[in-house]
């Protein structure tokens, strides 16, 4: 079953200018070969589109993003229309479904060695290439979307998307059974990791400078928390830098004990300084998370399953009625919100 592909008009949450955003009427995307249009029910904003509303995003400087922009990586909605007849197995209209932000070409080097997230002409819906999920609409590739089950929590589709990533930090970092961890931050990845370590590890700590949020924490199950500046070092078999904050880098380095492994989740843009030497010295391993392209079935599952659990990590939704709304749930992100990290915009079912 195709559906029927609308036509006409639409709202479209977008970021205009340095600090500026607006609810625009814009033309529901054209059909197109391979393409599915999905009903956007909620968008996750995040520090990815703060970035973007600054114009301290590298996307922007580098001129992959351009103003107006419609963002959205963190989204999901309802299948409307395919632009052709769809696949076998592909998710029916009507049924709910979450957009994988990363669409990579499928026929690049890295792509037929299995490095999808790799690709040389990657795109990301919401962020360069492919318009986001932050609109009545969004036409994507047909093969960019996982099916979600029935009864899955309204919010939990749209922290599927940064939940790959921590899905992936455990994956590469190997996660065991009697790890201690340490998890760095208590914004939305930093608390959907306590949550998973709570359930996969020996202990968690969370480590942060929110004191709400760092309660939270200890809600979404940490066996302990601590202000950053009194983390015990050498500690932790396992340290997941999730706050972005650069010095997080080398306060998880401290953290670590010897032959320990620390993942970076959180994406630092200022430099440090630290001793290179220490890394071998003490054998720590350091690794890099960019996505987790190939977890969203996985992730889907967490959810499901109550391993992960959106709810207590929802701070407010925003109906995406004006533009006074849609700069509203920006400036909770950016200056109101402690505790409950996530801010949501709901177009509606």
């Amino acid at each position: 079953m195709k559906g029927n592909w609308p036509g006409g008009t639409m709202r479209a949450a977008r970021i205009t200018g340095i600090g500026q955003t607006d609810l625009a009427t814009v033309p529901v995307p054209e059909p197109e070969p391979g393409t599915v249009l999905v009903r956007t029910r909620h968008v996750g904003i995040c520090g990815t589109d703060l970035e973007i509303l600054h114009g301290t995003s590298a996307f922007l400087q580098d001129g992959r993003i351009t103003f107006p922009h419609v963002f959205g990586h963190e989204w999901y909605g309802e299948v409307a229309a395919y632009a052709d007849e769809p696949p076998a197995h592909a998710p029916a209209v009507g049924s709910l479904v979450v957009g994988r932000t990363m669409v990579p070409c499928g026929h690049c080097a890295q792509c037929h060695a299995g490095r999808a997230q790799m690709c040389t002409a990657l795109q990301e819906i919401g962020l360069y290439g492919l318009q986001g999920g932050a609109a009545d609409y969004v036409r994507v590739p047909t093969h960019a979307l996982t099916p979600l089950p029935d009864g899955l929590p309204e919010a939990a589709g749209a922290l599927i998307e940064p939940a790959v990533s921590v899905v992936e930090a455990f994956e590469r970092a190997r996660l065991r059974f009697d790890d201690q961890v340490a998890v760095i931050g208590t914004g939305t990845m930093g608390l959907l990791a306590v949550q998973f370590a709570h359930r996969h590890a020996a202990k968690v700590h969370a480590i942060g400078i929110d004191r709400p949020g760092l309660d939270l924490a200890l809600r979404c199950g940490a066996d302990a928390a601590h202000h950053a500046d009194e983390a015990p070092q050498g500690a932790y078999s396992l340290v997941v830098e999730a706050s972005g904050a650069a010095s997080a880098f080398t306060g998880a380095l401290r953290m670590a004990e010897r032959g320990g492994r620390v993942a970076l989740v959180g994406v630092a843009r200022e430099p440090v300084s630290f001793v290179p030497g220490e890394l071998s010295l003490q054998g720590v391993d350091v690794l890099g998370i960019q996505h987790g392209i190939s977890h969203y079935d996985r992730t889907v599952a967490l959810f499901e399953q109550g391993v992960l659990d959106a709810a207590p990590l929802v701070a407010e939704v925003f109906p995406a009625l004006s533009a006074e709304s849609v700069g509203a749930a920006f400036a909770l992100l950016e200056q109101g919100r402690s505790g409950p990290p996530k801010v949501l915009l709901t177009f509606g079912g």
